[in-house]
Formats: structure tokens, sequence, C-alpha cells
């Protein structure tokens, strides 16, 4: 039967709870793999797993009860190998890499900010901070609203300069908070977001982390800023050597 891989502790890692169960339907007991001086957090992998919001949510069960007694690398959602001893062997082969991420990543947290522009704020402020787009709006409003070629030449103007505005906005966003971070992390882009970037955060500065992105929240109100975590640090299991084909593991 298939392996579902959690996540990736030192072999010293604390017992975890007993009864403790992961995916599927009925929930499937969790069990550990060692390989020296790691050890893999698994399952037996159910038939035909979706992206659920209860597998999610147990899978990210098995990470938080993992992670109250010591570090642990998270794998993503889905990450499956072929058999138990395919997990082990991964473990074997790239051994350095997650003793090296273990200590790397011990005792911090990710947080994932998102940032997108407030539409019609960012129209003002970008009409507040331009006189020659003023001067074009007011000539155009003077002119009935302008010929089609005037209206065009605004729009384009505008569309140039909330585009400016986004590299700007998004490179505020980063200065801000990488001082507070030890690693970063750009995530895709995506439609919508100006910035995605994963933060790893030690635990006993995450206070002051959020503190930093409330205020960028508060003095920029043309912008929209989502904060998810503190979340297993994900983002961060990498860099590294690409895990064999068919773990699964990222």
């Amino acid at each position: 039967m298939s392996t579902y891989v959690y996540g990736i502790v030192a072999g010293s890692h604390a017992d975890l709870p007993d009864g403790l169960a992961g995916v599927g339907d009925p929930p499937l007991p969790v069990r550990v793999l060692k390989e020296g001086t790691l050890a893999a957090i698994v399952s037996d992998a159910p038939e035909g797993l979706r992206p659920k919001r209860r597998e999610l949510l147990a899978h990210q069960t098995v990470l938080a009860e993992a992670g109250a007694d010591g570090c642990v690398l998270p794998m993503r959602f889905g990450s499956v190998a072929p058999d138990d001893s395919s997990v082990t062997g991964v473990l074997a082969e790239r051994a350095e890499h997650y003793e090296e991420r273990l200590r790397a990543l011990e005792g911090k947290v990710e947080y994932n900010i998102k940032a997108s522009h407030v539409e019609e704020a960012v129209l003002h402020q970008v009409m507040a901070d331009s006189p020659e787009l003023r001067g074009l709006a007011e000539a155009n409003r003077q002119a009935g609203g302008g010929s089609y070629e005037q209206k065009l030449q605004l729009g384009e103007m505008v569309a140039a300069a909330v585009k400016a505005k986004e590299a700007e906005d998004a490179a505020d966003v980063q200065q801000s908070l990488t001082p507070l971070a030890a690693a970063t992390s750009v995530g895709p882009e995506s439609t919508g977001w100006l910035v995605n970037v994963s933060f790893l955060v030690d635990r006993d500065s995450a206070a002051g982390f959020l503190e930093a992105a409330e205020e960028l929240r508060k003095g920029r109100p043309h912008l929209e800023l989502r904060v998810n975590g503190p979340l297993p640090p994900y983002s961060f299991v990498e860099p590294g050597p690409a895990a064999p084909a068919g773990t699964g593991t990222e």
C-alpha cells in the first residue's frame, strides 16, 4: 500500500499522542518510520484522496501535534510515496539536507503575506500624486468628457501609473517586513495580488512581526493586506536537491 507522508522530524522527536489519526475516511492511524537520525510521520495513503476541507484539516492537525514537541519539516498535502521503504530510502539519501533544515527551522514559523490594491483608493492616490494626470482629467472634464482619443490617453496613463504603484507597493511591503524575518520565499504570481510572500519568523519575534504588518495596513489605506499564520514552514523545507521521483515530498 502507498504511504502518505505528513512531515519529517528528528529521530529523537517526542512520541506522538496515542490514537492520533490522519487523512482518510475513516481517518487512518498515524505512525512513525525511523531511519538513522531522522523519522517520517506517515499513515497508509487512502484511495481517491482529494483536497477536501476535512482532509486538509486532518493533515494540518497531524503537523500541529507533531510541531508541539519540536521542529517538523511539513510536506505538502497529498505527498504520497509508493511504500514505507521508499520513504526511509529518501530519509537516508537526503539525511544531510533534512538535518540542516531541522536545525535552521527550529523555533520558527511561517507567515504568508498577500497584498492587493483597493481600486478606488489607489486611483485616488495616483491622481493625487500626479499633476499631469489631474491636468488631463480636468481638461477632459472642461471639454465635456473629452474626445475618444483623449479618454484613451488618460486611461492608458492611469493604468500605467497604477502598474507602477503596484511595483512600488510590493517593494515597500517586502522591504518593511524582510528585516523582521529569518528568511523569505516569494510565492507564485496570481491574479489580484501584487504581493505573495512567505516570511520565516522566530516564534519569539512573531508579535513584533504581526505588529509591523498591522502598521503597514494602517499606514497604507489603499492596500488590502492579508496575513495568514502562524503556519508550519512549508515554504522553507527546501532549498535542496529534488527528492527522488515518486516520493511526492517537496
